[in-house]
């Protein structure tokens, strides 16, 4: 099975070169790797040339945010699955894809997620939490529940029903994917309970109650777009449970 992994980045600088080291360490061995670069202005760009040894394509110019350029890497992927893996985060052992590739070699299964390790920015060895994903289920998005963006590798057949992202939103355009994936279409799904990505912290959605308070206003008119009932209360029940995630 090929996978496409997809690299959004603008500005990264150094964290770019881990992650495509993450990607060149995978053992599975029909891999695409795509990155999207926003016209980035510091040394992203030869830190990519640099350390280029998988990598399938790299896109270039400037772009509308992160869906914008999830969106240009979907529209050139080849790959039977398709996952996205940001500037920064890496795979948490060299095997990630292909066990992910033989999940999905199932025919009943679509889609195939896991758990994030969001460790320290300055010591990625300091593990903050674990963002699970074992809770979710399709019934609970309207409490602002999905799978852990970064662990998802959906068949192409899910984009090709479910259609690209949607640009105009700034932080939830993955919630609001995975509500026509999964809140609308049943996606038939497997979620296994391991850490697949370890993810810096500091992300667009982990910048404080400024960045919780848009990202909850996204997901409602996300649901409202995709009737999905809920309201602010139902969406705000994902907080306790990120604060039991740091226990």
């Amino acid at each position: 099975m090929k996978i496409s992994i997809i690299t959004a980045v603008y500005n990264g600088g150094d964290a770019i070169i881990a992650t495509l080291e993450s990607v060149a360490a995978q053992t599975h061995g029909e891999i695409e790797h795509i990155v999207v670069d926003g016209g980035s202005t510091d040394s992203t760009l030869e830190n990519i040339q640099s350390n280029k040894s998988r990598l399938a394509l790299l896109i270039s110019e400037p772009d509308d945010g992160v869906y914008d350029a999830f969106n240009k890497g979907l529209r050139r992927a080849t790959g039977d699955a398709i996952a996205f893996l940001n500037c920064g985060d890496i795979y948490a052992s060299p095997t990630v894809v292909s066990q992910m590739a033989q999940e999905l070699s199932h025919p009943e299964v679509e889609a195939v997620f896991g758990d994030v390790l969001i460790v320290d920015a300055l010591n990625h060895a300091r593990v903050i939490r674990r963002y699970s994903s074992k809770h979710f289920t399709p019934s609970r998005m309207k409490f602002g529940l999905m799978p852990a963006h970064p662990t998802l590798f959906l068949r192409r057949q899910i984009y090709e029903d479910v259609g690209e992202y949607d640009a105009h939103f700034r932080i939830a355009g993955d919630f609001e994917l995975c509500l026509r994936a999964f809140a609308r279409r049943n996606t038939r799904y497997r979620y296994i309970p391991e850490a697949f990505v370890r993810m810096p912290a500091g992300g667009l959605s982990n910048r404080g109650w400024r960045s919780k308070l848009e990202i909850t206003r996204e997901m409602h008119d996300a649901c409202a777009r995709d009737g999905v009932p809920t309201n602010f209360v139902k969406l705000c029940v994902r907080f306790p449970l990120k604060m039991l995630e740091m226990l």
